[in-house]
């Protein structure tokens, strides 16, 4: 028994040293992220694997391009529509997480309230859909290292990074790594990529209803992509061109 409790702590010992190993790489990558953009991100290399496989071939759009030369009306539509707190708060948005929970148990239910409706031999309801509370730096960490995997663990470390970039890079940072490599339609990754391939211009000559058009396909990139001028899209658009000029930029 002894022995076999020794081997217990050993393993345990071992575990912990790789958990602390692992965050001290990360911490080390984000640190030099502060003189050095990096070249590519988790889900950036997933999807060229993914259109390798399925497309055999790889459309890719993607050029760096640093914060001075990125629109600030693309930044204010960017906060305005994907985390209006983001120069507030230190990585989480708890106000939105618990807004988010509270829609998605709500919408479940109401899921749930149809499916009991239907007759045993009806066609499965697909199910509710997930209304996210991310931040713009959560969104970030997922994106350069982790999977897109829904679990606990995954949610952990993402906290974990999270908190890593707010405390060793600025807000403005941040920002200027998410926009340079957030996708934007099938291949396409960064605000310049995505600027020349929807309007023809380049990332720092965005006028607001182009940035405020751009900010509002992020959530579903590859759907907008397909009806870049559909009416919500238009109409959401509006609403975030008007929320802008009270945007604070970092």
């Amino acid at each position: 028994m002894k022995s076999l409790g020794s081997s217990l702590l050993r393993l345990a010992a071992l575990l912990l040293l790789s958990l602390l190993a692992l965050q001290l790489y990360f911490a080390g990558r984000i640190a030099l992220m502060n003189v050095l953009a990096p070249q590519s991100t988790s889900f950036e290399r997933s999807e060229i694997w993914r259109l390798a496989v399925e497309k055999h071939e790889i459309a890719w759009s993607q050029q760096w391009v640093d914060g001075d030369g990125l629109s600030n009306q693309l930044k204010r539509a960017v906060i305005a529509s994907e985390d209006a707190a983001f120069v507030e708060h230190s990585g989480v948005d708890w106000d939105a997480l618990e807004k988010a929970w509270e829609k998605n148990q709500k919408a479940q239910a109401l899921a749930e309230k149809r499916a009991a409706r239907l007759p045993p031999t009806a066609k499965a309801l697909p199910a509710a859909k997930i209304v996210g509370g991310s931040t713009i730096t959560q969104q970030l960490a997922k994106n350069l290292f982790l999977s897109g995997e829904r679990n606990l663990l995954r949610k952990g470390q993402e906290f974990l990074i999270t908190l890593m970039l707010e405390g060793l890079l600025g807000k403005d940072r941040i920002l200027e790594i998410y926009l340079n490599h957030v996708e934007w339609g099938e291949g396409v990754f960064g605000a310049q990529a995505a600027a020349r391939h929807y309007f023809r211009v380049d990332a720092g000559r965005l006028s607001s209803k182009q940035a405020a058009r751009l900010a509002v396909m992020l959530p579903a990139p590859k759907r907008f992509e397909k009806r870049p001028g559909s009416d919500y899209l238009l109409s959401r658009a509006a609403t975030i061109e008007a929320r802008m000029p009270a945007v604070e930029l970092p």
